[in-house]
């Protein structure tokens, strides 16, 4: 299967994929060395096509700097240090210089990301630890963020204003790497396309086609984007 996604991009020399490593090396930790190798084949096709713009390693909330965490953690950056490798942490605990040093030494990102203010959450952040610089977007939905009433969907349901994207749009231009990923994860209804078409005109003043009903749907892209000729395009939503 991804092979055959680097063959369905051959046509855009640029175009590189974020992968995200399941969370039975995160979360449950439950992976075994079996698991470990079936994801290593399932990235060779794109590292050996130069599509594999990076591995991504992300921890839960409760993942807190701790002794036996950082053994964990240094065990998963070797185990896939073949890789190009960006980890994201939640909690704040995580943003000290021991971190930095650790992920440095194994020439792997720190995921700067965007989420809730909340007591014990990773604030903003600008580091750049590795060749490749990785920002990643999860919106501010406070009060869906925690709680046994709240789901994905829920939690990641919000829409970025131009006013909250501009500080993170001198952090991206500030970041000295070979690679830079902007990664929106606020999904819902489309929220993160639209979101991620407002960046990337900050960012390289782009103003690509776009459906006409996502400009309906997000009047704000009526200023970055322009309306994609051809059949009419039936809504979402």
């Amino acid at each position: 299967m991804t092979a055959r996604w680097s063959e369905r991009v051959a046509f855009n020399p640029r175009f590189a994929f974020t992968a995200k490593l399941f969370r039975g090396f995160t979360h449950e930790r439950d992976a075994t060395e079996a698991d470990a190798k079936a994801v290593a084949l399932a990235m060779e096709p794109l590292a050996r096509d130069g599509r594999l713009g990076c591995l991504l390693i992300q921890f839960p909330m409760s993942f807190h700097d701790t002794r036996e965490n950082r053994r964990h953690l240094s065990g998963v950056l070797q185990r896939f240090a073949a890789f190009p490798l960006a980890a994201e942490f939640r909690h704040a605990s995580w943003n000290n210089p021991e971190t930095l040093a650790l992920l440095s030494e194994r020439r792997a990102a720190f995921v700067n990301i965007d989420q809730p203010d909340l007591r014990d959450n990773l604030p903003p952040t600008h580091h750049v630890t590795a060749e490749v610089a990785y920002f990643r977007f999860h919106g501010r939905n406070a009060a869906k963020w925690f709680g046994p009433d709240t789901s994905n969907v829920e939690r990641y349901n919000y829409l970025y204003s131009a006013a909250e994207l501009r500080p993170w749009v001198e952090r991206i231009r500030g970041a000295n790497a070979k690679s830079v990923f902007a990664i929106l994860n606020n999904h819902f209804r489309g929220q993160a396309a639209a979101n991620a078409l407002e960046l990337q005109h900050e960012l390289t003043g782009a103003t690509p086609a776009v459906p006409d009903a996502l400009r309906q749907a997000y009047p704000a892209l009526a200023a970055v984007t322009r309306t994609a000729s051809g059949p009419e395009q039936k809504r979402l939503f």
